[in-house]
């Protein structure tokens, strides 16, 4: 067993996405993990993922609610009915209630550890499930009053799980959810619900930015519906922000200066979302290269990354069916791209300027 992990048999309780990417991503680490859920079927996709035949809640060390803030009340009465005495970390997507919840019942507060992380998919389901879907992803706890064994066992966990742990209030954390998630979900939801009863061919016209702005719009209404009501007192003065700025873009839709103000603005708050594990946010350079319609290409110009010690942030390939070349764009410092630029032309790749 990995040191990072001081729990050897961990129960989850929810076979969703995120209970059982938790339980890959521990079962690929040695740990032995059970899987429950209400619905049969989905327990046993879930078990059936983790490669062992599971054991029973009463022999674990750590219990891992994994099930929507609703049923975390079930998921109390359960372990009180077994007089749990371990550790109890859960995933709900608010914070408060579940605090609450937990000190209004028999459990050892102390023992408890809420916690949040912040990754998804547009899909649900164990079906859905991966073993790295927490990697460099935030991932919130709130240590406040929590034994100190507990909240190791929990940083332990998320640590091992390549997520970085973000220590805050349960209150900050739900009003923060709401301007980061729960705000984008319902913007993207309203942005796509414009899109029915319109004519086909205009949507044949979509491009990159229509489907970026409601990805999000795939997801679960079961999920989110319950979300967005336990959270409302925090989302609701996003909501009239949003619509304040609405009108006034109404009002003045005909103002250029307005509107180019209004783009500056979105430019400015963009800017302020951190990059990659929570840093300050990176402007990148975009290098372009023209390749060969043939094998191995990418992984030619991975290689060549690695011999200068470059790091590829994103890359993006655009290649159309039956064309001999294709174009891939790679993502990196502006000091990296010169270097870059520099190396593949002396090795004879096809590399040309590039730009922030």
């Amino acid at each position: 067993m990995s040191a990072k992990l001081p729990f050897s048999s961990v129960c989850i309780i929810g076979s969703g996405l995120i209970g059982t990417s938790i339980g890959l991503a521990l079962s690929s680490k040695g740990a032995s993990v059970t899987m429950l859920d209400q619905d049969s079927r989905t327990q046993g996709i879930a078990q059936a993922l983790m490669g062992n035949g599971g054991g029973e809640l009463s022999g674990a060390d750590l219990v891992i609610a994994a099930v929507p803030v609703s049923a975390f009340p079930m998921v109390i009465t359960t372990l009180e009915r077994a007089t749990f005495k371990g550790v109890l970390i859960d995933v709900t997507s608010i914070k408060a209630k579940p605090v609450l919840d937990v000190s209004n019942s028999s459990l050892i507060n102390s023992q408890f550890l809420p916690t949040h992380p912040m990754a998804g998919r547009e899909f649900s389901g164990a079906e859905s499930a991966r073993a790295d879907l927490f990697e460099g992803r935030p991932w919130m706890i709130d240590s406040t009053g929590v034994d100190q064994q507990v909240v190791a066992w929990g940083k332990a966990l998320i640590e091992s799980l390549g997520a970085q742990v973000i220590d805050m209030p349960a209150a900050d954390h739900d009003q923060a959810v709401a301007l980061v998630s729960h705000l984008p979900q319902l913007i993207s939801s309203l942005l796509a619900k414009q899109l029915a009863g319109k004519p086909a061919g205009w949507l044949e016209l979509s491009g990159g930015g229509l489907r970026d702005t409601t990805r999000i719009a795939a997801s679960d209404p079961g999920i989110w519906k319950e979300i967005i009501a336990a959270n409302s007192g925090s989302i609701t003065p996003l909501l009239k922000s949003l619509a304040a700025d609405l009108n006034s873009l109404i009002s003045n839709i005909e103002s250029e200066n307005f509107v180019a103000g209004v783009i500056k603005d979105g430019q400015e708050g963009r800017a302020l979302i951190p990059g990659k594990h929570g840093g300050k946010a990176r402007e990148y350079t975009h290098l372009p290269i023209v390749i060969e319609d043939k094998p191995g290409q990418l992984a030619a110009i991975f290689d060549e990354c690695a011999r200068v010690s470059v790091n590829i942030e994103d890359l993006s390939i655009e290649h159309s069916p039956g064309q001999e070349t294709g174009l891939i764009t790679l993502a990196v410092s502006r000091s990296d791209a010169a270097t870059l630029k520099a190396h593949l032309e002396s090795q004879g790749w096809d590399v040309h300027a590039p730009r922030s």
